[in-house]
């Protein structure tokens, strides 16, 4: 008896319950997020013929003035833009950027190569950016400037992160931008998702994500192949991750290049692991103009890391200059400490495999080798140190040519 009155008032509650419960999720739409498609009373066109640019402006506005979190909807079609800013702060505590479709250049590399940037969120937070390709159609620049007759625009940036904050990109590709794939620059608390960057082995100044003067900034589950760094990481870079990345074509990751300037923040806590080089210019690098700099870079430690066929697997470049031409000539003032590496396998395309060219002035110290075990086809490959102290534990090949 007392079984069958339990069930009794636990029905009688539910029946009483019932319409309070969904009055709450009637209201929730209301209370969460506000969609826009820039499809639907925006005027966006996805035939990548017409330009769209004024349509994912007022996108953005309406998405960026909403009191409520955001959806901007891109569909699944082609979209051609001109060089456009999303601009922040919005009131807006939330905005996806929802892309299901390919955001294209014009055809003249003239009206993205005279600007700095051709997408650009600037002041936001909060902000997440899923899905879709940015298609820069840079190879048209690229031959401009492979013609020493012509004269050419620098390139833009295909997309720019700049003074923003809470900000996460996942699953977006970036084709054959005309200069950096992606940049963020002076950021915090940035999460980088399963980003790829294609673009050919020879063309000019296309790092795949270049990050400076940002603090704690994530890149996981990411493939880059490009014409220059993989992963470039400049001044004044904090707390930033790289873990599991194939890289290839590239120059590499490198940190750098730095002593650029006198008064040059530092770079620290940079962890890198888990990522494979295939037939790269460089593996894990370190570069640094031979000229006077207060900067530094310390609290470096890659780990778990594959090379294939990559022409500086290790290398610590203190006297760079890639030209050839004009080469500053003092010790370069950037203080190189605290780098580790542990368990770096594979094959070098040379047959210096690990090369540690430091500063005169400020040799490098606390390095790190820990099971490293790089061949030269088939064989035992070389060392090579200047100026470098440190230790090796474990087997060590090539053979460590550190001091203590």
């Amino acid at each position: 008896m007392a079984y069958s009155n339990n069930i009794f008032i636990m029905k009688m509650s539910l029946f009483i319950l019932y319409p309070l419960i969904m009055l709450i999720i009637l209201a929730l739409p209301t209370l969460s997020t506000s969609s826009f498609n820039v499809l639907m009373g925006f005027g966006a066109k996805p035939n990548g013929l017409t330009d769209s640019t004024n349509a994912f402006l007022r996108a953005w506005e309406a998405a960026c003035t909403s009191t409520h979190a955001a959806l901007i909807y891109v569909p699944k079609g082609r979209y051609l833009l001109r060089p456009l800013a999303f601009k922040g702060p919005c009131k807006s505590p939330h905005i996806t950027f929802r892309i299901d479709g390919t955001l294209v250049a014009p055809q003249d590399y003239r009206v993205l190569g005279g600007a700095e940037n051709w997408l650009n969120f600037q002041r936001v937070s909060g902000v997440s950016i899923v899905g879709g390709a940015l298609d820069a159609k840079g190879p048209a620049l690229w031959a401009c400037k492979a013609n020493p007759t012509k004269s050419c625009p620098s390139g833009a940036t295909s997309l720019s992160i700049t003074y923003s904050k809470d900000i996460k990109i996942t699953g977006l590709l970036s084709l054959n931008s005309q200069m950096f794939h992606i940049v963020i620059n002076h950021c915090e608390n940035v999460e980088m998702r399963a980003v790829r960057t294609i673009a050919h082995r020879d063309s000019p100044n296309t790092d795949g994500i270049h990050v400076q003067l940002s603090k704690n900034i994530a890149i996981l589950n990411s493939a880059v192949g490009t014409g220059d760094d993989c992963v470039s990481i400049g001044p004044g870079t904090q707390n930033l991750w790289i873990e599991r990345m194939a890289c290839g074509p590239g120059h590499g990751i490198s940190i750098g290049s730095l002593a650029k300037d006198m008064n040059e923040e530092g770079v620290q806590n940079v962890t890198v692991k888990q990522v494979v080089f295939t037939g790269t210019q460089n593996g894990i690098r370190i570069k640094s103009w031979a000229k006077p700099s207060k900067g530094f870079v310390e609290s470096v430690h890659f780990s778990n890391i594959v090379m294939r066929n990559v022409q500086n697997p290790i290398i610590i470049d203190q006297n760079y200059c890639p030209s050839h031409v004009n080469c500053p000539d003092h010790a370069s003032g950037i203080k190189i400490k605290d780098i580790t590496y542990e368990n770096i396998k594979g094959t070098s395309a040379t047959t210096i495999a690990t090369k540690f060219d430091c500063s005169p002035g400020n040799p490098c110290s606390g390095i790190r080798l820990e099971d490293v075990n790089l061949t030269f086809q088939n064989k035992p490959a070389q060392s090579l140190c200047a100026n470098a102290k440190g230790i090796s534990f474990g087997t060590v090949l090539p053979n460590s040519c550190l001091s203590n």
